[in-house]
C-alpha cells in the first residue's frame, strides 16, 4: 500500500512540472548566448577593405552597415564636408575615433583610418572606415558589421555621432 505523501509509480510529480518549460527557455538562452559569442570571437578582419580608385569595399545587402558610397537608400549616409587641410581633418577624425569606447585605429595613412569598434557584450566588431577625398572636400565613410544581418542602427548612430565629433 502506498503511503499518502508517496507517488504511485509511474506518476510524475506535478510540483516540478511547471519547471520543466522553465528549463528549457534557460537552456536555449545558454545555447543562443554561447552561440553568439562563438559568433564574435571566430569572425576574422576583412582582407579586402580600403580605398581602391576613390572607392571602398561595397556593402552587402544585409541592414547592418552603412556607407556614404552606399547604393541602396537605406544605408546611404552624407559624406562629411571639411575646409582645413587633410592632415588637419586626418587629426579630427583620430580624436574623435579615439574619444569612442572600445576603439581601436588598426590602419592610418594620410588619406585612409580603418578602425575597428567592438561591442560591449557580445565583442562583435564593426569595421569602420575613412577616406579624405581631398578633390571634393569631404569624408567619405563605410561602417558595417563583421557577421549578423541587423545591428539594429548600431553603425548608423555610430556614424552620426563619429560625423558630430569631426564637425567640433
Amino acid at each position: 500500500m502506498n503511503e499518502p505523501h508517496q507517488k504511485a509509480e509511474g506518476q510524475s510529480d506535478r510540483r516540478a512540472r511547471p519547471f520543466r518549460w522553465l528549463r528549457k527557455i534557460l537552456i536555449l538562452v545558454l545555447v543562443g548566448v554561447a552561440g553568439m559569442f562563438f559568433l564574435s570571437f571566430s569572425a576574422k578582419a576583412p582582407d579586402n577593405l580600403g580605398v581602391k580608385n576613390g572607392h571602398f569595399l561595397p556593402l552587402p545587402d544585409s541592414p547592418n552597415g552603412v556607407s556614404t558610397q552606399a547604393t541602396n537608400p537605406a544605408q546611404e549616409m552624407e559624406p562629411i564636408p571639411f575646409t582645413g587641410s587633410p592632415a588637419e581633418e586626418m587629426k579630427r577624425i583620430v580624436a574623435a575615433v579615439n574619444s569612442m569606447p572600445r576603439s581601436r585605429i588598426v590602419q592610418q595613412d594620410s588619406d585612409y583610418l580603418r578602425a575597428e569598434f567592438t561591442s560591449w557584450f557580445f565583442r562583435f566588431v564593426d569595421d569602420v572606415e575613412f577616406f579624405i577625398d581631398d578633390k571634393e572636400n569631404v569624408v567619405q565613410f563605410r561602417s558595417a558589421s563583421r557577421v549578423g544581418y541587423s545591428d539594429l542602427g548600431v553603425n548608423r548612430r555610430r556614424m552620426d555621432l563619429l560625423r558630430e565629433k569631426i564637425k567640433q
